[in-house]
C-alpha cells in the first residue's frame, strides 16, 4: 500500500499494520500481522467490549453504583468518575468532568468480575476473544493497559467493531456516541479538550484538536491509542478501521507520523 512508505519512515525497530474494509477484508498490510506487541491503552478497547457483553448478558447494569460514592458502570466506562489517572484519589464529583482514568478501568474490571464470578481477564477472553478466534490475545495485566495482541488478532476485532456478531449492534451504536456530552478534559498527549467527548470505552474523533487521528477523519472516527505506540481507529463514514501496533513508546514521533499516515490511508482505501 502506498500508506507503507510513510511507515518506513517511523523510527520503530517493528510495526505491523491493517488497514480493515466495512465487509471485514484486510485491504491492506504491513509488517509482521502474527507479532505480538504490547497494547498499552488500546486494552481499554477489549475491556469495553467485554463490559458491553456484560451488559447484554446481565451480568451488570450501567446504574450499578461501581466507583467512588454516586458513581455507577456508566460512569466508570465513560471516564467520568471523579477518579485520578492511576490512584484512588477522587479529583471530581461523578459526572462533572472527564478525567482520564486506568484506575477506573480497574474498578470497572473488578465490578464485572464479582458480579459475574469470574477473573476479569478470563471473562475477557471467554467473551470476547475466544469466539472471534482472537488466539495470541491475552489480559496479562491491567484491564486499562495490561493486554497484548497481534495485528492479525486486532483486525479481526476491528471486523466486529464495524459489524458486531456479539453484541447488538445498537449497543455499539450507543457505546461509540457521547456518554456525558459536554465534559471537558485532558486527552493525554494532546492536552485539554472542550469537550472532550468519549463514549462508552471509546474514544471519540469529534471535532477535537489536535488529535492522534486524521484531519480528515470524520468525526463519527472512534477508537483508542496506546502509550506502546499502538492505536486502532474505526472510521464509520469512510467505511474503513486501523490497527497499527509498534514497538517504540508514544512521543513526538507519534504526534507527527499518525495524522498524516491516517489521512495516507483515507486517500488511498476509503
Amino acid at each position: 500500500m502506498d500508506s507503507a512508505r510513510l511507515i518506513e519512515s517511523w523510527p520503530v525497530d517493528n510495526a505491523a499494520v491493517a488497514v480493515v474494509a466495512s465487509g471485514g477484508d484486510v485491504i491492506g498490510r504491513y509488517g509482521d500481522g502474527g507479532r505480538v506487541f504490547p497494547l498499552a491503552s488500546v486494552t481499554k478497547l477489549l475491556s469495553a467490549y467485554a463490559v458491553l457483553i456484560a451488559v447484554e448478558e446481565g451480568a451488570v447494569e450501567w446504574t450499578d453504583p461501581a466507583g467512588p460514592d454516586g458513581s455507577t458502570v456508566r460512569h466508570l466506562i465513560a471516564h467520568t468518575s471523579g477518579l485520578a489517572f492511576d490512584t484512588e484519589q477522587q479529583q471530581a464529583l461523578p459526572g462533572t468532568r472527564r478525567i482520564y482514568s486506568n484506575t477506573g478501568f480497574a474498578v470497572l474490571a473488578e465490578t464485572v468480575a464479582r458480579a459475574s464470578g469470574i477473573a476479569f481477564a478470563e471473562y475477557l477472553d471467554q467473551a470476547v476473544c475466544q469466539p472471534l478466534g482472537m488466539t495470541s490475545t491475552r489480559l496479562v495485566g491491567s484491564a486499562g493497559a495490561g493486554a497484548e495482541s497481534s495485528c492479525d488478532d486486532l483486525a479481526v476485532f476491528a471486523a466486529e467493531l464495524q459489524a458486531p456478531t456479539l453484541v447488538d449492534s445498537a449497543t455499539v451504536e450507543e457505546a461509540t456516541s457521547v456518554a456525558f456530552p459536554e465534559l471537558n478534559g485532558v486527552l493525554p498527549g494532546y492536552g485539554m479538550q472542550k469537550p472532550n467527548d468519549w463514549g462508552l470505552g471509546f474514544e471519540l474523533r469529534d471535532h477535537k484538536s489536535p488529535h492522534w487521528t486524521g484531519k480528515n477523519s470524520s468525526p463519527a472516527t472512534f477508537g483508542h491509542f496506546g502509550q506502546s505506540g499502538t492505536f486502532l481507529w474505526v472510521d464509520p463514514a469512510a467505511k474503513l478501521a486501523c490497527v497499527a501496533l509498534t514497538d517504540k513508546d508514544f512521543g513526538p514521533w507519534a504526534v507527527g507520523a499518525w495524522t498524516p499516515f491516517t489521512d495516507a490511508v483515507l486517500a488511498e482505501f476509503a
